[in-house]
């Protein structure tokens, strides 16, 4: 069986998680923002995410609240 290449991705995660958000207004659940991650970036794992966006958070370019048990809302800072 042939090897698959491993290619670089053109854009950054932290670019698309951001170009997303912007798409949608400013605001997305989590899950929802995951899902539409993990469709361009398929080895992107959730822990991934928290990492990503703790990084965004702590740089000031989004905001992450509590909606319910277990769920959380991505806001884009203006």
């Amino acid at each position: 069986m042939p090897a698959v290449p491993k290619t670089w991705k053109t854009q950054p995660v932290y670019f698309v998680l951001l170009e997303i958000l912007r798409k949608k207004k400013g605001a997305l659940a989590e899950d929802d923002l995951f899902e539409e991650l993990n469709e361009r970036f398929p080895d992107l794992g959730y822990m991934d995410l928290n990492e990503l966006l703790m990084r965004l958070e702590v740089a000031g370019k989004i905001s992450l609240t509590s909606m319910a048990r277990g769920k959380r809302r991505v806001e884009l800072k203006a």
